[in-house]
Parts: structure tokens; C-alpha cells; sequence
């Protein structure tokens, strides 16, 4: 079945680079779908500790975030209720308007934004330590902040990184996810799709045409330095139409939210907290979402998110996840 076809997108921009990439793939005749490669550098992991703490957007409660070092070859897992959750594709659980890892009936939830920032800075291993004000919860949030990664940029700076080393003081060389073949998932007209390439670079899509504000906006970005990130894409805000606000509150989401940790558009009156940092804020953030849910994929200090062209429209945690369940390494 035709990608373009099946999302039924009219815009030339998106049918022309289906084709190119299409094209491009069809050079590689591997029968895998995700090789690891070399990159030419170390794992790395953070330098030393850094706290945080802050309200949750979707339960409303204060929880307390640690990150540490961990030795090459551990990758990045959380800590909680002495029980330790790896960020791997394998514990994710969908759930509505977040990415949830799940383990021995143990939740984390909304762990896209602090992932997200930590696979764009290169920490590849990482302690999460986490806890809830309630000690007896099984189910713990990340804090939200303002909505963006831009804090938990700012804490992974403040920290340092440094070449992990494995339990014998070795450096570790970092090995990579390439893409070999095309893979999407789709639902109705939204869609993600991975294109192999000889770098890493997302275009994303959204289409709101009840709220003319936001509209169908188009961004394409590729990591062309280290601070790349940090300066266009962590700072974008999570969004939501205000109209769908109550909708959300009556299914228990969002009892911390404010117009202190999202944008909110209306579809009458536009944007209720202004200014945006981009004029394609909304956008953006759907990379930085897609960042986080894609690291889903390393593994042991490895992969992350893959090199390869990354196409989505529409998509939200839900395709994002199932997409990473296809890039897993044998």
C-alpha cells in the first residue's frame, strides 16, 4: 500500500519526499530492518548528580527527579520503589496524552520529555532516580515544568557529561542504529514512517482545521550541531485546544495543567497565552516527542534514535511507540 495513498495528505511537499526516500531504500537489500554500526565515539553518561522537582501535568502531584551516572552498558533506566524500570521499548504502555513505562505493576508516566533530552545530548547511560510526595504510590510522574525539555537541557548541562566506563574502567565506543529498509504504522490518515539515510533527520506534520491558529504546519530538522537541540527544539511548549480542555479533565488527565505549562489555543480566539517561542511551537514539540519515544529503542548504551529519515503526520505517543516496537535490535 502506498504511504501516500494511504494518508491521503494533500500536500506535494510530503508525496515528494515519500518518493525520494522510497527511492533511496530501494539501494538496500538487507532483510533487516535496524543494523548497529560504529560511530566513531564513546558512550557517554553524565559527569555527576543534579536534582529536580516539580508538578506532574496529568496526576497534579510533586514528584522529585535524580539523574546519576551509570556505567557503560547499562543505558538509561529509572529507579523506583527500589525497583528498577529500564526506558526500553519493552515496558511501554500506551496510555492517553503521554508515553507510560510499566514494570512489576510499577508505573512511570509522562517520561518523554526527560528522555527526549537526554538521547539529544548524548547521555547514553543514566540513573532516574524518582519518587512520588505520596510514598505509597505504585505510579509516579516525571514533572512537567513549562511544558518543553528545556529544564531538563538545562540540568543535564549543569551535571556535565563524561565517556561512561564499563566495571573495568574501560571506555565503551558507541555503536548506532541505521535504518535498512522502510517501516511505517499508520492510523486512519495519521501515520510514521522511518526511510533509511545517511543522517538523522525528522519532518513532522499536524493538521488542526477546527482551530485555524494552528492550521497544518510542516518542519523538517536535523541535528547539525550540539546545540541544535537545545535551542530549537527543547524549548517547545506541550499543546492543547481549549475547547478539548474539560474533555480531558473529566478523564482524569491534565489536573496539573496551566497556562503555566502549555500553550492553549482556542478555536475561536486563538492563542490564550502568547507569545510562542516559534511561530511553529506546536510543531516542534511533536519532534521533541517523537525524540523521547523513539530512545524507546536503545538498548544497553546503544541505538536510540535511529539514523534515518523520520516522516510523521498526525501521530501522537500511541504511533510513536509502535513504530520504536519495529526498530528493535536482535
Amino acid at each position: 500500500m502506498s504511504l501516500s495513498v494511504a494518508v491521503k495528505a494533500k500536500n506535494s511537499t510530503l508525496i515528494s519526499l515519500m518518493r525520494l526516500s522510497s527511492f533511496s531504500s530501494a539501494a538496500s537489500s538487507s532483510s533487516t530492518t535496524v543494523s548497529l554500526k560504529p560511530s566513531g565515539r564513546l558512550q557517554q553518561t553524565l559527569a555527576g548528580s543534579v536534582v529536580v522537582n516539580g508538578k506532574a501535568l496529568h496526576s497534579g502531584k510533586l514528584s522529585t527527579v535524580k539523574l546519576l551516572p551509570a556505567i557503560a552498558g547499562a543505558g538509561r533506566y529509572f529507579e523506583f520503589r527500589s525497583r528498577s524500570i529500564p526506558a526500553s521499548i519493552e515496558f511501554a504502555q500506551e496510555s492517553p496524552l503521554c508515553t507510560t513505562l510499566l514494570k512489576d505493576d510499577l508505573k512511570i508516566r509522562t517520561v518523554e520529555h526527560l528522555l527526549s533530552a537526554l538521547e539529544a545530548k548524548g547521555v547514553d547511560n543514566c540513573i532516574i532516580q524518582i519518587e512520588s510526595e505520596s510514598p505509597d504510590d505504585r505510579e509516579v510522574e516525571v514533572p512537567i515544568f513549562d511544558g518543553s525539555a528545556k529544564e531538563w537541557v538545562d540540568a543535564i548541562e549543569e551535571a556535565g557529561i563524561n565517556a561512561a566506563q564499563n566495571h573495568g574502567g574501560e571506555t565503551v565506543e558507541k555503536m548506532v542504529a541505521y535504518v535498512n529498509k522502510p517501516v511505517y504504522v499508520c492510523k486512519n490518515d495519521s501515520f510514521v514512517a522511518v526511510f533509511p539515510d545517511i543522517e538523522t533527520r525528522i519532518t513532522c506534520g499536524i493538521d488542526f482545521p477546527q482551530v485555524p491558529a494552528i492550521g497544518c504546519q510542516w518542519f523538517s530538522w536535523k541535528p547539525e550541531h550540539d546545540s541544535s537541540y537545545a535551542k530549537e527544539i527543547a524549548p517547545s511548549r506541550t499543546f492543547c485546544v481549549y475547547e478539548e480542555v474539560e474533555k480531558m479533565r473529566e478523564a482524569g488527565l491534565i489536573k496539573g495543567g496551566s497556562l503555566d505549562n502549555a500553550i492553549v489555543c482556542s478555536a475561536e480566539h486563538g492563542w490564550m497565552n502568547p507569545p510562542l517561542r516559534f511561530d511553529n511551537e506546536a510543531c516542534r514539540h511533536k519532534i521533541l516527542d517523537l525524540i523521547g519515544d523513539l530512545s524507546l529503542v536503545a538498548q544497553g548504551g546503544n541505538g536510540g534514535f535511529p539514523v534515518a529519515h523520520v516522516v510523521a503526520f498526525k501521530a501522537g505517543h500511541a504511533l510513536h511507540t509502535e513504530l520504536a516496537s519495529h526498530l528493535t535490535i536482535d
